[in-house]
């Protein structure tokens, strides 16, 4: 049951990859959850759900009275006494939305103090992560944004992988590096790359030389099927087979993480 964590600048192509490997599992058979850790929250769109229930679905960090409730304190308190170790046990299966066989929950941020913010909402969503992470047999794909905001240090010792995706551009490469390092910095042991937008050897062999030491498990093409699939709002596992063939490969070099 890996436990997978996505990450890479904004529109590199992580969310298209998070999605594609949540529905390949699921095409297994696999209980997969799907967490949209990304402030622009576009997973959802990814995987097919519509605009209609991506409305009814709501970001746990902002579900203030859940928070308070758990925590032991008012809606929007700060500076007080709060739980350390609320239970999060049921929020996958009270929140999460289904399509495909693929569940979903959307984390959200929290709007306050970064990702050192000591408050009730902070220490909610880390708790929900390692859950997530450590107490749940099931596949767990997590799309975050480029940084670490929901992975604690005994988060990150309990992902199998850290996949960052680059496109070829030395902006992609140099956020990829960093991020990288930040990985290594809180443990997390396996540290890949996936490269998106390639439209040849040339790309390929460039994104391979500028990591260099860093594992690379493949690449997926630029592709004017993915493109389409999210200005229609379809997923692009069904939309886009090269892909979905591409990230099929990804998903054995993976293994068993």
């Amino acid at each position: 049951m890996p436990k997978l964590a996505i990450t890479g600048k904004g529109g590199v192509g992580k969310t298209t990859l998070a999605a594609l490997l949540a529905h390949l599992y699921a095409a297994e058979g696999q209980t997969v959850l799907a967490i949209d850790a990304d402030p622009d929250a576009n997973l959802g769109s990814a995987l097919g759900f519509t605009p209609e229930a991506l409305a009814r679905m709501h970001p746990i960090a902002d579900m203030k009275d859940l928070i308070a409730e758990r925590t032991g304190t008012q809606p929007g308190q700060y500076g007080g006494i709060f739980t350390l170790n609320p239970r999060v046990d049921d929020i996958p299966d009270r929140f999460a939305a289904v399509r495909g066989g693929v569940r979903l929950l959307v984390l959200g941020t929290v709007q306050r103090g970064g990702a050192g913010c000591f408050c009730p909402e902070n220490t909610l969503l880390k708790n929900l992560m390692l859950h997530l992470m450590v107490g749940r047999r099931e596949v767990v794909i997590l799309d975050m944004e480029a940084g670490l905001e929901h992975l604690g240090r005994a988060t990150a010792a309990a992902v199998d992988a850290f996949v960052v995706v680059v496109e070829p551009g030395r902006r992609s490469l140099q956020t990829a590096q960093a991020v990288a390092q930040l990985a290594r910095d809180i443990g997390v042991g396996r540290i890949m790359v996936v490269g998106n937008k390639v439209r040849g050897p040339e790309d390929e062999a460039f994104i391979a030389r500028s990591l260099p030491g860093v594992e690379v498990l493949g690449y997926l093409p630029f592709s004017q099927q993915a493109i389409e699939a999210d200005l229609a709002g379809q997923a692009i596992y069904e939309a886009a087979p090269e892909l979905v063939a591409r990230a099929q490969e990804i998903k054995e070099r993976l293994g068993g993480t």
